[in-house]
Parts: C-alpha cells; structure tokens; sequence
C-alpha cells in the first residue's frame, strides 16, 4: 500500500462499518490515483488524493445508492475531516453534477462540478477501477483500462451513465491523459 494511504483513514472506514468489498475498492482507487497524480508531473495535493480517494465512499457505510456521495460528505464533516476531503465525497457521484442533474437524481440543489484537477484525478481513477475490477474481465490490465477508456465508456453504459456523464468522463480522460491518449 502507498506510503500516503494513512492507516487511521482506513481504520476509520473499518469503524464506520464499510465492508470488505467496498474497503478493498477504496483502497484500489487511492492507489491508482496516487500513481495518476504522479505521472501527470503537475503540483498536485498529494495528501488531499489519497485522502479523498480512499474516503470518496465512506457513505456506503450506510448506502449504496445515489446518496452516499452527501451522506459521507456529511458524516466526514461530523468526524472532523478536512473540508476539501469531505467535498470529494459530495462530489463524487457521476464525476460532478451540475445543479440541474442534482435535481434531477433527488440531491440537494447546488453545484457539484469539480474544480480542482485534484478532484478529477479521484474520479478517474474511481472510474478506471471499476472497469479494472469489472466482474465480466473486460480489460486484462491496468494499462488496457486506461487505453480503451471511451470505448468502454461507450460501450458499457454502466460506465458511462448518460450523454452528460460520458462526456464529463471523456473530458477527465483527455485532460489526464494528455494529447497522447
């Protein structure tokens, strides 16, 4: 495990009662964001991507749905975490909402679009874990994900969501991944 993946953040997932699956995921997502935000060679908040990577789902410690993303934002600020971390948390469902999509999927109003590059780095890497861990082995590699990233995206829309979301997600992609990708 990363050097910057705190062992008291993940004891503190382990006492808000997150499961195994869930843990191991979080876990994955740091790592992978971790290695992101290194190869990207830009200034970045290291802290703040682990952090926010391995914590982005502790609201799945009370539900799986849609609201997890508030429900840990909220939980994280009753724990005492650091304001931005908790805003990964909340901001984290479908790669950034836009007020009106919040609406639209029962979240509270107000804007969920992610500023930071930061951010977007967690997001990616979240999405690029789940296709990495994909039951079905629809990449047999790490580097394959990343590579076939919008035809997957495209083609499973389990991953791509809706129109805005793939397009947010893409977007992540090429500013990431640079003009090479």
């Amino acid at each position: 495990m990363d050097k910057l993946i705190r062992k008291e953040d993940v004891a503190l997932l382990e006492s808000q009662g997150m499961n195994e699956e869930d843990l191991a995921h979080s876990i994955k997502v740091a790592e992978k964001a971790l290695e992101i935000a290194r190869r990207t060679g830009k200034d970045l908040d290291l802290d703040l991507v682990a952090r926010g990577a391995l914590l982005h789902d502790l609201g799945k410690t009370q539900t799986h749905d849609i609201p997890h993303g508030r429900l840990g934002a909220e939980l994280g600020r009753r724990l005492g975490l650091p304001e931005e971390v908790c805003l990964v948390m909340e901001k984290h469902i479908r790669g950034g909402l836009t007020a009106p999509e919040a609406v639209e999927l029962g979240l509270p109003v107000k804007d969920y679009t992610l500023h930071r590059l930061e951010e977007r780095v967690i997001i990616y890497a979240d999405r690029l874990v789940d296709i990495i861990s994909d039951p079905a082995g629809i990449v047999q590699s790490e580097a394959e994900a990343e590579e076939r990233f919008e035809e997957i995206l495209r083609a499973y829309p389990r991953y791509g969501k809706n129109q805005i979301t793939l397009e947010r997600y893409l977007g992540y992609h090429a500013e990431i991944q640079g003009p090479t990708a």
